[in-house]
C-alpha cells in the first residue's frame, strides 16, 4: 500500500444518522465498510445541494470525476478503478442521536484555546504551553472548563499562585465548556471539509471525534 493511499484511508469522514444529524467522525476504512455493506450511503455535497450514493453509484461518480475534477478529492487506487474518498456518509437505519459530552482533557483545552496563551496571546507549539488554573488551587480553584486555560510558560511563571487581577494580568477570552468537541472547529478550517459545515449546528449537535 502506498503512503498516499494509506493517508487517504486514514482521512476523516463525518457520519450522519438517518435524519441527517451529525453523530461522529470515523476514518475512511470504517466509512467505506459501512457503505459497501449497505449500512450507509455516501452524501455528496455540491453547490449547497446533496445527493446520496450507494457503493456502486459512488464508484460511477468517482470514475466520472477522475478525468476532470481530481483536485476536489483524495483518491484511493483499487485494482480496476479509482475511488474518491467520501467526506460524509449517512447511516440508513440508525435513528438515535446519542447524548455526548465533550471530554475534559488537555487536547480539547488546547484546541478550544487554539494553542494560544490566554494572557499574552502568543500562539505556540504545545511543548511550549502549559495549563493554568485561573483561580489557583491554593485559593480553592477547581480543575474545570471555566477555570483552566492555555498559558505560555513565561506568563505562568509571572502569574504564579495568584488570580489574574492580583498579577495585573487579563484573560483574552473567558474560558467556557465547548458545546461540541473543539477539534471539530479546527478541522473545519480545512477546505476539504467545508461540506461538513451545514450539518454541524452546534446549537443542537455534538460530534464525537475519532481517537
Amino acid at each position: 500500500m502506498t503512503t498516499a493511499v494509506a493517508s487517504a484511508l486514514d482521512a476523516s469522514v463525518l457520519v450522519l444518522n438517518k435524519y441527517y444529524a451529525a453523530i461522529r467522525v470515523v476514518n475512511v476504512r470504517r466509512a467505506l465498510s459501512l457503505v459497501y455493506r449497505d449500512l450507509a450511503e455516501v452524501v455528496h455535497v455540491e453547490d449547497g445541494a446533496f445527493t446520496g450514493h450507494d457503493f456502486e453509484s459512488w464508484r460511477e461518480v468517482s470514475q466520472a470525476r477522475a478525468g476532470y475534477q481530481r483536485h476536489g478529492h483524495d483518491w484511493i487506487r483499487c485494482v480496476r478503478f479509482e475511488l474518491a474518498v467520501p467526506r460524509i456518509i449517512r447511516l440508513l437505519i440508525y435513528e438515535r442521536l446519542p447524548r455526548q459530552s465533550v471530554k475534559f482533557n488537555r487536547r480539547n483545552i488546547y484546541a478550544r484555546d487554539s494553542s494560544r496563551c490566554q494572557y499574552c496571546g502568543s500562539r505556540l507549539p504545545t511543548s511550549e504551553l502549559s495549563l493554568d488554573h485561573v483561580v489557583p488551587r491554593s485559593q480553592g480553584g477547581k480543575s474545570t472548563w471555566d477555570n483552566i486555560v492555555c498559558c505560555c510558560i513565561r506568563c505562568n511563571v509571572r502569574k504564579g499562585g495568584r488570580r489574574p487581577e492580583e498579577a495585573h494580568m487579563r484573560l483574552i477570552t473567558k474560558p467556557v465548556k465547548p458545546k461540541r468537541p473543539p477539534a471539530i472547529t479546527v478541522r473545519l478550517t480545512s477546505e476539504k471539509y467545508a461540506s461538513w459545515k451545514q450539518f454541524l449546528d452546534n446549537a443542537y449537535w455534538s460530534v464525537e471525534l475519532k481517537e
